[in-house]
């Protein structure tokens, strides 16, 4: 059970701090790929800065979300 409530903290906490997470993960992305561009191979660039975004806070949602419902779930 102790999992359970550390995966929903874990997802609150991914929602909550979304936008530096985002912004984090974006700039090791953006060296990443200029250190493959400069060897020759092509990569896409990264995602927007708002796309990035919504979607660790889609993420951080949804995990808390699915957490809450296996504690529901094994509570009934």
């Amino acid at each position: 059970m102790v999992m359970e409530f550390t995966r929903v903290l874990l997802g609150l906490a991914i929602a909550l701090f979304h936008a530096q997470l985002a912004d984090f993960l974006r700039r090791q992305d953006r060296a990443l790929a200029a250190a493959f561009r400069e060897r020759g191979v092509p990569l896409p660039d990264a995602l927007p800065k708002q796309t990035a975004r919504d979607l660790f806070f889609l993420f951080g949602v949804l995990v808390a979300l699915f957490s809450l419902v296996r504690i529901w779930l094994t509570l009934r």
